[in-house]
């Protein structure tokens, strides 16, 4: 694999005089990056929310509805979306492995366009900041990663407590401990992925602040300010920006709430386990659970894996949600204006993504961490000099953007990436570039569980194929990946949910007679492309 990315380096890497002869006429990248934002947009068909801003990047580009990451947490998406390499290639399946210390020599999105002659930088969440080094991946970047401080902060609050709050309070504790940053658990932990037991401060704050009170305020001017900089020099930019909100804690100025009326939230239809279900498909909501203010409200019990929050704090919860939905479209707001204001928006790719889904309830679920669909599908807005708006129902996936960014920019497309190139579907919206979309999610069987079923060990991996009509899992044991040749013994479990007549995954029809032919018809697919990921 080493000699491969090498390979691929040395292939593209132009010459200093190229280099230069190209510059003037390539466009520039604005690369978005939101945390846990699912689909509830308002060019997605949500009409409650209020989110302006990105309404109105889709309204320059292709919304990709059926857009699905490889897998539904930070770490891993992350990597997969920026190398265009699936998770059994980066073999970054957890929120503790270092990218390059699995592939030293991978392949990045900017590591790629410097070497076509782009100057990059980046700031915010880009990558999770424990599967790179403590430079965001130096590789990556042209201009040192950019960082806040608490001057950046508004009114002299200085850097939110437990790296999310401004309440005076939860200051106070935050001062008491001797720790601003993180979780007061562990840095590893600090954008609450990871169950731990504790979390200092509640799950939502609603505080009347301006924007830059809060990270993704000073991340939005940082990146402002970096865009206006590239703009004095000729070279094409790579400017990456990331944005916290909605992650957990669900934390946005006052005006965003007032948006909304928490008695208009709207609560997951179904909130139970799909008939005939496999239980470990599903989350135990630990993330959630860990806030100061959850456990009062739920009756999780480890045998069901179901929250049992309380209806009125779903809605708090939801309220929260969407609040931070529209001040992260504020942000982008900014970000879009500056291009505007600076004349190079028309010569600008603007990519927007969600870096996985989010559970708000269905299931009673409340978190990511799945292979269902609203884990899974995830939003991407694509806006290119020359393209024309539209909404295309094409499967894609977070690895395609890789492809997408050098056809779109005018460089090489490196051989060595997985994903598709999807500039024929922003030509053509009816076009289509895959047949399905593919997730994964490792799982591991509780206690000695194992052991009976004639394993040597419990680690099990979901591979999850989506394609227009249906979803069909296989839940594979003894820490089997794709590396490996496919094993009938190997299959701990299967999925099945059709769509079009049960959107909601209420049943699980994989071993529903009727559905015998399609199900056999998919299995195949599935054995076919993990024997592909070995070639």
């Amino acid at each position: 694999m080493k000699k491969v990315f090498l390979l691929q380096l040395s292939l593209f890497a132009l010459t200093g005089t190229q280099v230069i002869a190209q510059q003037s006429s390539k466009p520039n990248v604005l690369f978005i990056a939101i945390d846990d934002l699912k689909p509830e947009l308002g060019c997605y068909g949500n009409k409650m929310v209020k989110t302006p801003n990105i309404d109105r990047l889709a309204k320059m580009g292709t919304v990709f509805l059926s857009n699905y990451c490889q897998q539904a947490v930070c770490g891993p998406t992350r990597a997969s979306l920026m190398t265009g390499m699936r998770p059994d290639v980066t073999k970054i399946w957890d929120l503790k492995t270092k990218m390059r210390d699995m592939n030293p020599d991978i392949l990045t999105i900017p590591q790629y366009l410097i070497s076509q002659g782009y100057a990059t930088a980046g700031v915010g969440k880009i990558y999770h900041p424990s599967c790179v080094d403590k430079k965001s991946d130096e590789q990556s970047w042209t201009v040192p990663y950019i960082k806040a401080f608490a001057s950046d902060y508004a009114n002299g609050l200085g850097e939110p407590a437990f790296k999310h709050y401004q309440s005076p309070a939860l200051k106070a504790l935050a001062a008491e401990r001797g720790v601003v940053k993180g979780n007061g658990k562990t840095e590893k932990d600090e954008d609450g992925d990871n169950p731990v037991s504790g979390k200092p401060g509640p799950a939502t704050e609603c505080l009347d602040l301006p924007d830059n009170a809060y990270e993704d305020g000073v991340t939005a001017l940082k990146g402002k300010a970096q865009m206006i900089a590239f703009s004095k020099a000729k070279q094409p930019f790579f400017m990456a920006v990331g944005f916290h909100k909605p992650h957990l804690p669900f934390v946005s100025p006052k005006k965003y709430w007032d948006l909304y009326k928490r008695e208009d939230m709207p609560l997951a239809p179904f909130q139970q386990h799909a008939a005939n279900e496999v239980f470990i498909a599903y989350e135990s909501s630990g993330e959630l659970r860990n806030y100061s203010d959850i456990p009062e409200f739920t009756t999780f019990t480890k045998e069901e894996l179901r929250a049992g929050l309380k209806p009125e704090k779903q809605k708090e919860l939801l309220h929260g949600y969407y609040a931070a939905i529209s001040y992260t479209d504020a942000q982008v707001g900014i970000l879009l204006n500056t291009l505007d204001s600076l004349g190079t928006l028309n010569n600008t790719i603007i990519v927007l993504w969600g870096d996985h889904g989010w559970h708000l309830g269905d299931h009673d679920m409340w978190g990511k961490h799945t292979n269902f669909e609203q884990a899974t599908r995830s939003p991407l807005i694509i806006a290119a000099p020359g393209l024309k708006a539209g909404k295309t129902n094409s499967m894609t996936e977070h690895i395609d953007i890789f492809p997408t960014i050098c056809d779109l920019a005018g460089t090489p497309i490196p051989a060595v990436l997985q994903g598709k190139n999807l500039k024929p579907l922003m030509q053509n919206n009816k076009a289509s570039v895959k047949e399905f979309s593919m997730s994964q999610y490792p799982r591991k069987l509780k206690g000695d569980e194992f052991k009976k079923l004639g394993y040597t060990n419990g680690k099990l991996m979901g591979y999850s194929l989506r394609n227009d009509k249906y979803r069909y899992t296989l839940w594979m044991n003894n820490n089997y990946t794709s590396a490996e040749i496919f094993d009938q013994s190997r299959v701990y479990a299967v999925e099945m949910y059709d769509y079009v007549k049960d959107p909601l995954e209420k049943v699980n029809v994989a071993n529903d007679k009727n559905y015998a032919t399609i199900a056999a018809e998919l299995k195949g697919k599935v054995v076919a492309f993990l024997a592909a990921q070995k070639k």
